[in-house]
């Protein structure tokens, strides 16, 4: 069985992590730090505005010589959010990551947000479908 975008945040939880545009990106790197993250929302008045990741701060802070404590969540946050729909496989999740190249999708339903997914637990979905499907095959074949 082919899960479901809701399914996967079903099981792994619903946590939503966020800044604002205001904030700045040392205090955004710090929050990534203490949650073990690599991404968190760019949000304000519970509107999505953008994501800012470990990349973002990698390629737009550190290489651009900016200086993370002076530097607006908005001047490098990733924006508009790419997201997905809570009724998506988990392979069209996937799918569309790879072709944007990004690592976190924020997830909706009904236009409202509810969760986000990495790339990490769509790949480990798919992997576990794809076991389950070797175990009804084999099992189909032994009888």
């Amino acid at each position: 069985m082919m899960h479901t975008i809701r399914q996967i945040l079903d099981e792994k939880g619903r946590d939503v992590h966020a800044v604002k545009p205001d904030d700045t990106v040392l205090e955004a790197i710090r929050r990534m730090a203490e949650l073990g993250i690599g991404a968190l929302l760019v949000m304000d008045d519970g509107r999505l505005l953008g994501l800012i990741s470990e990349r973002d701060y990698a390629r737009k802070v550190i290489l651009a010589d900016r200086r993370s404590h002076d530097t607006r969540v908005a001047d490098i946050m990733s924006a508009p959010a790419i997201t997905i729909d809570a009724r998506a496989t988990a392979e069209a999740g996937l799918a569309l990551m790879t072709n944007k190249r990004i690592r976190h999708l924020p997830v909706l339903d009904q236009g409202k947000l509810v969760g986000v997914v990495s790339v990490g637990d769509l790949v480990y979905t798919i992997l576990g479908d794809q076991q389950d499907l070797i175990e009804q095959l084999e099992r189909y074949v032994t009888g």
